[in-house]
């Protein structure tokens, strides 16, 4: 490979949640036990150096010592609509169509409050992400859940004939959607959301898309954009995206939408706008423009070609070496979603149990309750093999020994 996902970057001291934040309350695991080093397993950043373009675009603008007032460049735009055309067929994408967003779930409150009022029900899947329930739940929307079943293979599932239920018992007309799925990793066929917008369509439903994993495809999955399955859903579809999943760049700010119907996006737009706090860091700008283009292609090809084959490890060796645990083996992103409840119920051991059994040995897996999994763990895979197979192996030794 030309890029390096192999060596292992020490992160220790540089302003990474994902070292420095353990044992801080909340969802951080506690530090390991003495004999073991950390393998970070648990925010859903990666463990890999960024593709160089970035670095060298924001060192070349920082160069120029003068820091103040800018517009947003048309080189900013223009690398937006080449990535979304190379990437996923989008044609005709023009710069009035995409938006600035501080963040994906700021821009998921402004789409909400445009339709939505606080103590409105909201239609989502569950499992579901973190913070999705959280910025509901702190704005007052009122969350209904439609979970995703496992069919006979444990690919998970949209239940379309419970999301209809869903929508007319609770006179619903805004959903949020994820697409690639967090935290199951599954990439929606385009059958699957031809019948999902078909549904919204019925009950007039606008629909929340976050599609910030969208680059992050494993073992030759495709994405399909939400807005392309239909002449209601690219009319009805407020889509995230944001460089920031697919390049590790969380820590500059930034994401931006897609918003095709000029009302709608008018209506968001004036949500980020009026309180002033929706506005893009230079920098930020200059390390997009850096990340969409060939350089950045070629990388995200051999990103996606590394993380396959850790989770094709990874899978086949939860598979063969731990009974009890089971795994729908993700189509995108770079995480898995532990079922552990047959483990736990023939040990007589409990979830937190056996976090804290990971977390003693230095393998920080995350607690997957808060993602609305009874009995899950979170699992972050993006980092070098030797890493991964190093957590299973303390995995195999010290855990599910037993």
């Amino acid at each position: 490979m030309k890029y390096d996902f192999t060596s292992i970057m020490d992160r220790n001291g540089k302003d990474a949640v994902a070292l420095d934040g353990l044992g801080q309350p909340g969802y951080a695991p506690t530090p390991p036990k003495d004999g073991f080093d950390f393998i970070p397993m648990w925010v859903a950043d990666m463990n890999f150096p960024t593709v160089p373009a970035i670095p060298e675009a924001i060192i070349a603008r920082a160069k120029h010592p003068a820091y103040g007032y800018f517009n947003i460049s048309d080189d900013y735009y223009d690398a937006i609509i080449r990535w979304h055309e190379a990437r996923n067929g989008v044609t005709a994408l023009s710069k009035e169509q995409i938006g600035y967003e501080n963040g994906v779930l700021g821009g998921v409150i402004s789409a909400l409050s445009s339709c939505a009022s606080p103590g409105d029900a909201v239609l989502l899947h569950s499992p579901v992400y973190i913070g999705f329930s959280e910025c509901l739940s702190s704005n007052g929307y009122r969350m209904v859940f439609s979970p995703l079943k496992q069919d006979t293979q444990g690919i998970y599932r949209m239940d379309i004939a419970d999301m209809e239920e869903k929508i007319k018992a609770n006179h619903i007309h805004a959903a949020i959607f994820c697409s690639p799925h967090n935290p199951t990793g599954r990439v929606w066929e385009r059958g699957e959301l031809e019948r999902a917008m078909a549904l919204f369509e019925t009950y007039e439903v606008t629909v929340i898309s976050d599609e910030i994993w969208s680059d992050i495809l494993l073992n030759g999955s495709r994405h399909i954009p939400t807005q392309s399955v239909s002449a209601y859903a690219k009319q009805h579809t407020a889509a995230f995206y944001a460089p920031s999943k697919t390049f590790n760049l969380a820590g500059l700010i930034g994401s931006y939408h897609i918003i095709y119907n000029r009302a709608l996006r008018d209506r968001i737009e004036s949500k980020g706008a009026k309180p002033h706090y929706n506005s893009i860091n230079v920098l930020s700008m200059h390390a997009l423009t850096g990340a969409y283009g060939k350089e950045g292609a070629d990388w995200v090809d051999e990103l996606c070609e590394t993380l396959s084959k850790n989770v094709n490890y990874a899978c086949e060796y939860i598979d063969t070496h731990f009974d009890g645990i089971r795994v729908s083996k993700p189509q995108g992103t770079y995480m898995l979603f532990l079922d552990c409840t047959g483990w736990c119920g023939a040990h007589h051991t409990s979830l937190q149990q056996l976090l804290q059994k990971g977390w003693d040995v230095g393998v920080g897996w995350q607690d997957g309750r808060p993602f609305y999994g009874e009995c899950h763990i979170r699992m972050n895979l993006a980092l070098p093999l030797s890493r991964v197979k190093e957590a299973f192996r303390r995995l195999s030794c010290y855990v599910f020994a037993e």
